[in-house]
């Protein structure tokens, strides 16, 4: 499907050479270690991959040369995460936490120093990071953040909880909110605080990673803080500014997982598309019933529609900014996840039977997919985002 000439509408010749060469590398090198992933549940190749990629200049797209980037933007960012998750969406998922989900914060928000110690390492895929949100008793109410950081002299202790954290257990480094100021003296919107953690500091306990239904490989894990002590210079932009912070990585966020829905439709589909030509029954390929070429067609729609969304979204986060690109980028997130699951359990019924079996990949992409409409936002939350949107656009 990327050598569709239609793509040329859709993509730059710059992004389509991208395009081309990010393929052959997630062909390549991806492919080499996917069974490894998958099948032995391993870490270790996504840290060999990630330091490969980083030597390659594919984690800088979305960050400036003068912190090791490329400065090619969210398009190529999202070219990246289409191919990574259409060979394996756990590695995919932990590059996002690494350089869209930590970095783009410290990029945004952090200083010179800061972005030195903590962002160059990440680019250069010397350093894993991850982001720490959700909490046991806080998902999608983020204003409802427990976890606490008290100012002590030179140094705000932290105590709390942190758990769903992809890459939490393996990450050198954490952009980590907390509440600074609780109430009643503030509402937490307003009183919460960014720090970035080095994750070997005294206090920063991992609990355990979770035992995922699909995305074997990643670790995403509960994490625990007992008295950690973090300098008052690893304060991520003013103190109890931390909720603008939490804001303004969420749309990067969603598109960045939009691009993977894509990814992995692509990958259910085309094994699809392969199998309803070999398999043969009364004396015919299955293409030609319309039950299954129908969907086939539904599949394609899709994800070209999945496709064209999420780089309008991707664009418009460039052109008009964050704030006023919230609903598309949400509406990109929504439809993309939702076409994933779709596609994927499609592709499992034009298989049949064979295709609930390990045999094949389609109930891999099944459970991989699933994920998508609950991470970063379930669908149920932001589509009231989205009809709040729309309402306000129409002066309602």
């Amino acid at each position: 499907m990327s050598g569709d000439e239609s793509l040329k509408a859709l993509y730059s010749k710059e992004e389509l050479e991208f395009k081309t060469e990010i393929q052959a590398f997630a062909e390549e090198r991806i492919r080499a270690f996917d069974d490894e992933i998958e099948k032995m549940n391993s870490y270790e190749p996504i840290r060999i991959l990630m330091r490969e990629m980083g030597k390659k200049g594919f984690l800088g797209p979305l960050h400036p040369p003068e912190w090791g980037g490329t400065g090619q933007g969210i398009v190529a960012d999202c070219i990246v995460a289409e191919e990574c998750a259409r060979i394996n969406e756990a590695f995919e998922l932990s590059r996002i936490a690494n350089i869209s989900l930590f970095g783009m914060p410290i990029h945004r928000f952090g200083t010179d120093e800061q972005k030195e110690k903590y962002l160059t390492p990440i680019i250069k895929g010397e350093k894993i990071g991850c982001i720490g949100i959700t909490e046991p008793r806080v998902g999608s109410d983020t204003a409802g953040m427990e976890t606490r950081a008290v100012k002590d002299g030179d140094y705000y202790i932290i105590n709390g909880e942190k758990r769903f954290i992809t890459n939490g257990t393996e990450a050198d480094f954490m952009c980590c909110f907390a509440i600074t100021t609780p109430l009643p003296n503030v509402h937490p919107k307003k009183g919460m605080s960014a720090f970035i953690i080095d994750t070997k500091w005294k206090g920063y306990e991992r609990v355990k990673y979770y035992k995922l239904s699909g995305l074997r490989g990643a670790r995403v894990g509960h994490i625990r803080f007992n008295d950690l002590a973090v300098p008052k210079e690893n304060l991520l932009g003013p103190e109890n500014k931390g909720f603008s912070i939490l804001m303004d990585e969420l749309n990067s966020e969603r598109v960045g997982i939009a691009a993977q829905g894509v990814g992995i439709a692509r990958a259910a589909f085309e094994e699809a598309l392969k199998y309803s030509t070999e398999r043969i029954q009364f004396d015919q390929e299955i293409r030609y019933f319309e039950g299954v070429s129908f969907q086939i067609a539904d599949m394609a729609i899709r994800i070209e529609a999945g496709r064209a969304l999420t780089v309008q979204a991707a664009r418009a986060l460039n052109k008009i900014g964050n704030k006023a690109a919230t609903k598309i980028c949400t509406m990109a997130k929504v439809f993309t996840s939702e076409a994933a699951v779709y596609v994927a359990s499609r592709a499992m019924q034009v298989l049949g039977g064979i295709g609930y079996t390990s045999e094949k990949k389609s109930e891999r992409y099944l459970r991989d997919a699933k994920i998508l409409p609950i991470g970063g936002g379930t669908t149920e939350i932001l589509k009231y985002l989205i009809q709040r949107e729309v309402y306000r656009e129409h002066g309602y």
